[in-house]
């Protein structure tokens, strides 16, 4: 029997999916959390052969979880289930040693046959990410400015920005100055479709 750990920040999200595996008769689902710091201890404590992992998650994200694991040396599965075809999260996953890295849109049979999968001893990873990194132009945006330059999807206005990341609006200003120069756009709507084509937010 394969016991299984869930992670995922939206609760209806992770009752589907522990439904879902329960219905196996070799998966036990052992626990499930929907934030990350309470998730890792869970996981330390229960010691599951698999610990599937959403990446974005109040606490701590899937990917600090999956390093903390390798670093205690648990002989823990790590699988990482997220929305993000994100080169730069899939990288982060690569170098925290995971075993599997899927997308959210994946079939619920291509979630049970990668746990089997890694069981056996072999990775798996969504052929859509491996194409997004092969496919990807290095990324010159430092953390703070991806974080800003996706937050402009959502916040129309520099005043906006500045309350959301508790900052001043010159700070916020010079932030995007410096995203429209690496980038090479002249404005805030087309820095933000070169990012997301280039998979860098």
């Amino acid at each position: 029997m394969v016991s299984i750990f869930l992670a995922e920040d939206q609760q209806m999200l992770n009752s589907a999916l522990a439904m879902l595996l329960d219905l196996e008769d070799d998966f036990s689902v052992v626990g499930t959390e929907t934030d990350g710091q309470a998730a890792l201890e869970k996981v330390i404590t229960l010691k599951p052969d698999v610990a599937i992992l959403d990446i974005e998650m109040p606490g701590l994200s899937g990917l600090e979880i999956a390093k903390q694991l390798r670093l205690m040396k648990l002989d823990i599965k790590i699988i990482i289930l997220t929305t993000f075809a994100r080169s730069k999260y899939f990288k982060d996953a690569l170098a925290a040693r995971v075993n599997g890295y899927l997308l959210k849109d994946s079939s619920s049979d291509s979630l049970t046959n990668a746990i089997k999968t890694i069981m056996n001893g072999d990775t798996v990873f969504d052929p859509k990410l491996v194409t997004s990194v092969l496919n990807t132009v290095d990324n010159p945006l430092t953390d703070r400015e991806q974080e800003i330059l996706a937050a402009l999807k959502t916040c129309a206005s520099t005043k906006e920005l500045a309350q959301k990341f508790f900052l001043s609006e010159g700070t916020i200003r010079n932030y995007i100055s410096s995203i429209l120069s690496k980038t090479g756009t002249r404005s805030r709507l087309e820095a933000v479709n070169l990012a997301e084509k280039r998979n860098w937010i």
